[in-house]
């Protein structure tokens, strides 16, 4: 597995593991009869599970899993899966911290990244690199 794949995998992990901590805290609160959700945190519970946990996870996967044979230039690098493991994170983190306008623009950017870095190594069943 790629460096790059191991680490979109284990931020996955810590973001899954804050979420539902999030999640456990706010069902805490309303079955105690503190007035239901902790408004301010459900937003944060939702960016941490949605893009941190599930599209993190589906990006290290699939940059481990997307062949690589005879793919020359920018798909057989990890440069730009690295910017967008960067902007991601960022994106994930400008969101939680209530920059919301910055962190969608990361997110987005790395998203292009990430487009960029397994373009090449997308293709039909049989088909060489040439």
């Amino acid at each position: 597995m790629p460096r790059v794949s191991v680490w979109f995998v284990r931020s996955s992990l810590v973001c899954l593991l804050l979420g539902f901590t999030l999640g456990a805290v706010m069902l805490a609160v309303k079955g105690t009869g503190g007035g239901g959700v902790i408004p301010w945190l459900l937003p944060i519970h939702i960016e941490l599970l949605l893009v941190g946990w599930m599209l993190q996870l589906a990006m290290g996967v699939a940059q481990w899993i997307l062949p690589r044979f005879g793919v020359q230039g920018v798909g057989r690098e990890d440069g730009a899966a690295w910017i967008a493991f960067a902007l991601l994170n960022l994106g994930v983190v400008l969101v939680v911290c209530g920059v919301v306008l910055a962190g969608r623009a990361a997110e987005v950017v790395a998203a292009a990244a990430f487009v960029v870095s397994v373009w090449a190594r997308v293709r039909a069943s049989g088909l060489s690199a040439k």
